[in-house]
């Protein structure tokens, strides 16, 4: 059996003695170290130690500008300084006249602060609406609701230990310390007491910070639109971001914090708008003082969406609408009528660039930065304030009137269906369909006589294009009315456009009704179901205008982003499209000979140059020459009041269109045509851009 037994290994001892030496070492070591922590440099670590209170603070990417062509700003952000509250380790009575310093800064820098505490002073009063929420206030707290206003601030007043002897100090410590209760913060959670101090409170409170422990100064930025309500339209508005966009949009660096563009631009162009927030460290004692501060991430700024609009006409264009619409209804103008709203137009004929867009009545997109009160709300959004929300240039669609004469000649001549110089004899009543009268035999009790399309688009003879239309047909009719872009969205980088509708036998049929002779007769003077907004009319008379080349309208010139960088062209359009949810059809030029042309236009230089136009009176004695056309459309008890227009006659830089809802007469529409034509060709004495802001822009080629 001995020779079974294990022999004892002589390493065994010599590696237990190794393994002792080692932990003996170590404990020795430790030791030592914990001595050099505690008892060398024990104050060093504890100080160290209680800097290591760190708050990340959120640093606001400025949100982009919006500018005009020249550079003015539409739209940008202001700075501002909000106050901040940090829980702290110190005690109560510290607390409280930190409270009462910070609160007597502010009052004096003349800011405000958030208060909810209930209770008002000299005298005491609750400020609750009703006893029914009063009395739920004070069973919260286990009081009676027999308890008076004064017994329940003492009860605060006790409850946080306030000791000073002043009421009106006791006050302004309960409006913070019943808010921290209500609300609660914490070392890394603030409390929010002010969201816009003053830069000169800001700069106490981060200057003299060891004298309010806990508290800090954040840097934010407030939208500001420095216009009031210039190019409210175009520019929409923001407001906070909504849970289904919050969703859509949590993954491209979005909180529940931020805001959102609504409508407009702000909608838009969201996405190169919106800055890139950076985070900022704060380094604080247990006390409340700031040790240090850095920057963990910068901040960018959003992108500037620079617009194809001037700022200055855009000012001009949305006066004269406003100031015609008044004469219009107090009878300025000669017979009153009722009007309350309108649109206009004006865009280059060449490129399609919207150089100002008005809508009638208008809005403050301030008033939504912050959120818009319910009763504001509901007050833009009332039928009987005409609804100042909609625009009217892109989302309106009235029925052309006499204004869509030129479709119809464009079709005649260009099918071969009546010839330039063709004379057909206008009797007054029409003798086909329902048999249709001129307006001027209801008005002089006879025809206009024998009449070319010249003539007939200058006097705005309706028995003449009764009878191009029953010679072109519907069919004809509406291919050209689509091919001048009616009927159809244009893709103008806005939300809300509306596609409107050309007169066709299949909309008939949709309406449960059967097409006739007398509606093809009724479409070719623009009645019917053709109903075109104020922005396509301005695209037709483009079209017209430089000769059949299709232009596609356009308000947004460039974008800049934060790097000076422009973003192309074609970004900008796949961006739009996405947005918006487009899907355009793309259209050929529409081929129109320069005899056919020159008829038609010669036709509308008579509209105001010649006696017997139905805009002479306004534009008889004007500096330039135009060609222009009036239109009336009834809409129910109501009559609807056109101009469109180009300008210079012999070489066309503008189209107008302008539409007065209940304007009454098409002549009523040229008085805003004539002075937004003055401020384009320098008629005006004086500059109008003195409240204008200009930032600087150059434009350059992508």
């Amino acid at each position: 059996m001995e020779r079974y037994r294990k022999k004892k290994n002589p390493n065994i001892k010599l590696r237990y003695n190794m393994l002792s030496a080692f932990i003996y070492v170590a404990g020795i070591i430790l030791l030592i170290q914990l001595f050099n922590l505690q008892i060398i440099n024990g104050a060093t670590y504890r100080e160290t130690s209680n800097t290591r209170l760190a708050r990340e603070s959120t640093l606001y990417g400025a949100r982009g500008s919006i500018l005009d062509r020249n550079g003015n700003t539409l739209a940008t952000e202001e700075m501002t300084f909000s106050l901040e509250m940090y829980k702290t380790k110190i005690e109560n009575n510290l607390l409280n006249e930190t409270i009462l310093k910070m609160i007597n800064t502010l009052e004096q820098n003349g800011d405000s602060y958030t208060d909810t505490f209930p209770i008002k002073i000299n005298p005491f009063e609750y400020t609750f609406t009703n006893e029914e929420k009063k009395n739920e206030w004070l069973k919260k707290y286990n009081l009676l609701n027999e308890t008076s206003a004064e017994d329940a601030f003492n009860y605060f007043k006790d409850k946080y230990s306030i000791e000073n002897t002043e009421i009106e100090d006791v006050r302004k410590i309960l409006s913070v310390r019943y808010r921290i209760s209500s609300e609660g913060y914490s070392s890394t959670k603030s409390l929010t007491i002010s969201t816009n101090i003053s830069r000169n409170s800001a700069l106490i409170f981060t200057e003299q910070n060891d004298l309010y422990p806990g508290i800090s100064v954040g840097q934010n930025s407030k939208r500001v639109y420095p216009n009031g309500t210039l190019a409210s339209h175009i520019l929409g508005y923001i407001n906070s971001i909504s849970q289904p966009q919050y969703e859509a949009n949590k993954d491209n660096g979005y909180t529940m914090n931020d805001i959102y563009g609504q409508t407009g631009i702000e909608y838009v162009f969201e996405p190169y708008l919106k800055g890139k927030n950076g985070i900022r460290q704060i380094d604080m004692s247990v006390d409340g003082s700031i040790v240090d501060e850095y920057i963990d991430e910068e901040a960018i700024a959003g992108s500037d969406v620079v617009l194809t609009i001037d700022a200055n006409l855009q000012k001009i264009t949305e006066q004269a609408l406003q100031d015609t619409i008044n004469n219009v209804k107090n009878g300025g103008y000669g017979k009153p009528y009722d009007a309350n709203a309108g649109a206009i137009v004006v865009m280059d004929v060449n490129t399609g660039e919207v150089l100002a867009m008005a809508s009638y009545p208008n809005f403050e997109p301030s008033a939504f930065v912050g959120g818009i009160s319910s009763e504001l709300w509901k007050s833009y959004n009332a039928k009987e304030n005409n609804n100042p929300l909609i625009n009217r240039a892109i989302s309106g669609t009235y029925a052309p009137g006499s204004t869509f004469k030129m479709v119809t000649a464009t079709a005649a001549l260009q099918t071969g269906n009546v010839t330039t110089s063709e004379k057909i004899n206008d009797t007054g009543v029409y003798p086909r369909g329902h048999n249709p009268e001129c307006w001027y035999y209801r008005q002089y009790r006879r025809g206009h006589g024998y009449i070319n399309i010249t003539s007939a688009i200058r006097q705005s003879c309706n028995y003449f294009f009764y009878e191009m239309g029953y010679r072109v047909g519907i069919e004809t009719l509406s291919r050209y009315a689509n091919a001048f872009g009616l009927g159809r969205k244009t893709g103008i980088e806005l939300t809300s456009e509306n596609a409107g509708i050309v007169a066709t036998p299949e909309v008939a049929k949709a309406n449960g009704e059967t097409w006739t002779v007398g509606y093809t007769l009724s479409a070719a003077i623009g009645q019917t179901y053709n109903s075109f907004t104020p922005l396509q009319m301005a695209k037709y008379i483009s079209i017209l205008a430089n000769g059949g080349k299709q232009v596609n309208p356009t308000i947004v010139k460039t974008i800049i982003n934060a790097n000076k960088t422009e973003v192309t062209k074609e970004e900008i359009q796949n961006s739009t499209k996405e947005r918006l949810n487009l899907n355009l059809e793309k259209t050929d030029d529409i081929e129109i000979s320069e005899e056919n042309l020159n008829a038609i236009l010669k036709g509308m230089r008579g509209v105001t140059s010649e006696s017997g136009g139905t805009a002479y009176s306004v534009f008889k004695n004007f500096n330039i020459k135009i060609g222009g056309k009036t239109g009336s459309a009834q809409k129910e008890n109501a009559t609807n009041a056109w101009f469109v227009g180009f300008a210079p006659y012999d070489n066309p830089e503008i189209a107008i269109a302008v539409i007065i809802e209940n304007g009454g007469t098409g002549k009523n529409a040229c008085y805003p045509a004539r002075e937004i034509l003055e401020q384009y060709f320098g008629m005006n004495e004086g500059e109008i851009n003195e409240n204008l802001t200009a930032k600087p822009y150059v434009e350059t080629q992508n």
